[in-house]
């Protein structure tokens, strides 16, 4: 059963029961998921706790396409039937005045890190690439801002992450017996400048060069991420050697999943924008 199963006034309510999670979250205020869901399925028509719960996950599908932030705790679940769900999530925030300010408020901070002291806690497993059974086709309307990509346009958080993923990697090669390598490592976009394809020159360890290019966010491991033309052709030319370096759960416990090769490869990549030439 999906959301075109359900009636609006129970799309309604669940949306509402998401916002006011959201905005607990973006103002660091703890909140309780399994209440907000004990308190909410009297008023649905006899639904699960697995049906609300991936209800919310949808919310965040439908949040993450359209370049808001979403609740941690909730992944983004795309298989759905959509056209109500996209509908009122999009009234809801037209309508919440204080919902912009707090997205905006997301995407501007920069937490405060500590020093990377030990690595081993810190990698995970990638998320897995799946081809939803129902791609979201957002309505054209007007958006103001995808708060997702600026977010990651954010300099100083950017900075940090790249910090972050440099100290790992470092340890990394130290604890590998390498650390006449670890003392190689380059941060190339901190002290050449952007613009390579690529943030870290690091060593395998073999001693061959290897790029790493780092992307940070605040969300979880399935929030999208951003990257030019120039950095999916490094990639390819480099597929060898190149390896993303996602940093996630910035404000919270840093965790970082890494994946080697080309873009093209590793993740599904979709246009967001393209050149005319006249000649």
């Amino acid at each position: 059963m999906d959301f075109e199963d359900w009636t609006d006034f129970e799309v309604e309510l669940i949306v509402a029961d998401y916002f006011q999670m959201l905005k607990k979250e973006l103002k660091g205020i703890t909140f309780n998921k399994t209440q907000h869901r004990k308190a909410i399925m009297p008023l649905l028509n006899g639904r699960s706790h697995g049906s609300v719960e991936f209800k919310h996950q949808n919310i965040s599908a439908v949040l993450s396409e359209m370049g808001y932030p979403f609740i941690k705790g909730y992944k983004p679940r795309f298989n759905f039937q959509k056209t109500k769900l996209i509908r009122i999530v999009d009234g809801y925030i037209r309508l919440d005045l204080e919902l912009e300010p707090l997205f905006k408020a997301f995407s501007d901070k920069v937490p405060d890190v500590r020093p990377l002291f030990e690595y081993s806690s810190v990698l995970v497993s990638a998320p897995e690439i799946k081809e939803p059974k129902h791609r979201i086709q957002l309505d054209r309307r007007p958006i103001k801002t995808n708060f997702l990509e600026k977010e990651q346009e954010n300099k100083k958080l950017g900075e940090k992450g790249e910090l972050f993923a440099l100290e790992y990697e470092r340890l990394w090669l130290i604890n590998a017996g390498k650390s006449s390598l670890a003392s190689k490592i380059e941060w190339v976009s901190n002290e050449r400048g952007d613009g390579l394809g690529f943030d870290i020159l690091s060593k395998n360890l073999n001693g061959t060069d290897k790029f790493i290019e780092v992307k940070t966010t605040k969300l979880s491991k399935e929030a999208p991420f951003f990257f030019s033309v120039n950095e999916l052709n490094f990639s390819i030319e480099n597929e060898s050697d190149f390896n993303l370096y996602r940093v996630f759960n910035f404000n919270n416990l840093p965790q970082m999943f890494q994946l080697k090769g080309r873009y093209d490869k590793f993740c599904r990549i979709e246009p967001q924008q393209f050149m005319g030439r006249f000649n």
